[in-house]
């Protein structure tokens, strides 16, 4: 016991100096260890900017051990044996990341009831909710000054308050993506001559921790397989509804994640190669939808085809195709169905309305277009 405990407070403890680490490289615009030259050791005054990734480190930490401590405590209520988080630190000290891949904890027995399900996998995104909420409002109502950012940016000062309109030409600019209510922060709390553009809030280590926080609820959220929100929307709707409308959600997934991935304008007879690996991608994700291969192939080639005919009639439209590495994962480690549980009982009204009120959650926090490049 002793030896899983010293486990689970060495990863949390790791975690906690990678994602400072990486909080830290955001926070100032840098990376540490590495320069010019190869590996240099920081000195003083870098370790005091080092220090500085706290602020993000402890705040989307916080919200991460709120989420999983959540569905610990409710499993345990439930009596259900449950590990510990277990923290996941990821830092290459040469790239710009967030310090880590989230946090999980595993049940070592079958959950016994549709309630359970429910409650369990509710509590988690719930908790951590209420603490990116308690992110966004400290971050949108402490902003600092202007010559914050110019202290990262000297270059800005010339342009004055109109920074946004002249600095970001390059390829690689990063901006976060926005959704309902980060919008309504920016809206209705923060102070707009204090309110930094879009391209900048990863310097802001509170509205960034509060940003990611919201990121993870909604992709947790998702109402598919077994994901928190896959739990829920079992719970309300029982195995065998939940288990038809799921695919249908992750098909609707997978294909707004797609809209725009190939150009129309590719050359048929050279690039054939890309259309093929896509193809392929298709029917590998939905092969696990249905017992007999040919409907993959089907389906596969029904999603492919209406992706083409919407991107022929609305050149425009794009979808974010950073979302199938997530359905990738959902489809082949995680899975789309929900298993059955003992007792199929429904849940009371009181449990619906929570229901929805996550769904509601799901729908404020989700960011169609999360992280842009452009």
């Amino acid at each position: 016991m002793a030896r899983k405990l010293a486990l689970h407070l060495f990863l949390f403890l790791l975690t906690l100096f990678t994602t400072t680490m990486a909080g830290a490289e955001w926070r100032y615009g840098r990376s540490f260890f590495y320069g010019a030259d190869g590996f240099v050791w920081p000195g003083a005054d870098t370790w005091t900017q080092i220090a500085g990734g706290l602020a993000f480190s402890l705040g989307f930490l916080g919200f991460l051990t709120t989420h999983e401590f959540g569905h610990y405590f409710t499993a345990r209520y439930y009596r259900v044996r449950v590990t510990l988080p277990y923290y996941i630190p990821v830092w290459l000290g040469v790239t710009f990341g967030i310090g880590t891949m989230g946090a999980f904890i595993r049940i070592k027995e079958r959950i016994f009831s549709r309630k359970e399900f429910f409650d369990i996998g509710i509590a988690g995104p719930l908790a951590g909710f209420v603490v990116a909420l308690a992110l966004l409002t400290y971050g949108f109502t402490h902003l600092p000054s202007q010559e914050y950012l110019y202290s990262i940016h000297p270059e800005y000062r010339v342009f004055g308050q109109n920074y946004a309109d002249y600095v970001y030409t390059r390829a690689d600019d990063l901006a976060i993506g926005r959704n309902l209510l980060f919008w309504l922060f920016e809206e209705l709390v923060a102070d707009p001559a204090l309110l930094p553009s879009r391209y900048e809030i990863v310097h802001y280590p509170f509205l960034f921790a509060g940003f990611l926080s919201l990121f993870f609820t909604a992709l947790n959220l998702l109402p598919i397989g077994q994901l928190d929100g896959g739990h829920i929307l079992y719970g309300m709707l029982g195995y065998e509804r939940f288990n038809r409308l799921s695919p249908i959600l992750y098909t609707g997934f997978i294909f707004y994640a797609g809209l725009g991935l190939l150009s129309l304008d590719i050359n048929p007879e050279e690039d054939w190669w890309m259309w093929a690996g896509y193809a392929l991608y298709l029917f590998i994700v939905f092969r696990p939808l249905f017992p007999e291969p040919r409907r993959g192939v089907l389906l596969a080639a029904g999603v492919l085809s209406a992706q083409v005919l919407v991107q022929f009639l609305w050149p425009d439209v794009q979808g974010y195709n950073g979302w199938l590495v997530f359905g990738l994962i959902l489809s082949r480690v995680l899975g789309v169905f929900h298993p059955p549980s003992p007792n199929e009982a429904p849940l009371s009204k009181g449990r619906i309305l929570l229901g929805w009120f996550a769904l509601v959650v799901f729908v404020l926090c989700f960011s169609p277009a999360p992280f842009i490049i452009d």
